[in-house]
């Protein structure tokens, strides 16, 4: 199975860095695990709702155009419904089952994502009513992968 990661911005702390490659290459013993990063846009200081919301649409479009045509779609968001491990692998075994290409988890920026990124998702997930750095739930995201794989 093919695992997407999509996601906005680049890595910057190494101690993030160094688990996201440690991991990857645990996940690709057995499947394939691909991260996609589009460019953060810059926030202005005191920006608008406006000007927010524009960045916000301007960063879900760019992961919106990495989505395959036969992938199927996890949105990470706030407002997902919570699963256990069991549940998220009982997911992804469904997405085997039926022959997706590919699994996509879509992960947003600083600001989130877009109504419109979170409407074209199968699935929406929250790791927790929390919110954490996105480069973390990169982190965070991967590890759950690593032990579905492993089971």
């Amino acid at each position: 199975m093919l695992f997407k990661i999509i996601c906005v911005g680049k890595i910057k702390e190494e101690y993030y860095s160094s688990q996201i490659q440690e991991l990857c290459k645990q996940i690709n013993k057995k499947n394939r695990v691909e991260i996609i990063q589009s460019e953060d846009e810059k926030i202005p200081k005191n920006a608008s709702d406006a000007v927010k919301q524009k960045i916000i649409e301007t960063e879900s479009r760019n992961s919106l155009a990495s989505i395959g045509k036969n992938d199927f779609v996890i949105a990470l968001c706030i407002e997902g419904k919570k699963y256990t491990t069991e549940q998220f692998a009982a997911i992804i075994r469904q997405a085997e089952e039926r022959e997706y290409e590919a699994v996509s988890f879509l992960i947003g920026g600083s600001l989130g994502t877009s109504n419109e990124l979170v409407r074209c998702a199968d699935v929406k997930m929250s790791f927790s009513d929390m919110t954490f750095p996105h480069q973390l739930m990169r982190v965070m995201l991967l590890d759950q992968i690593r032990i579905i794989c492993d089971k």
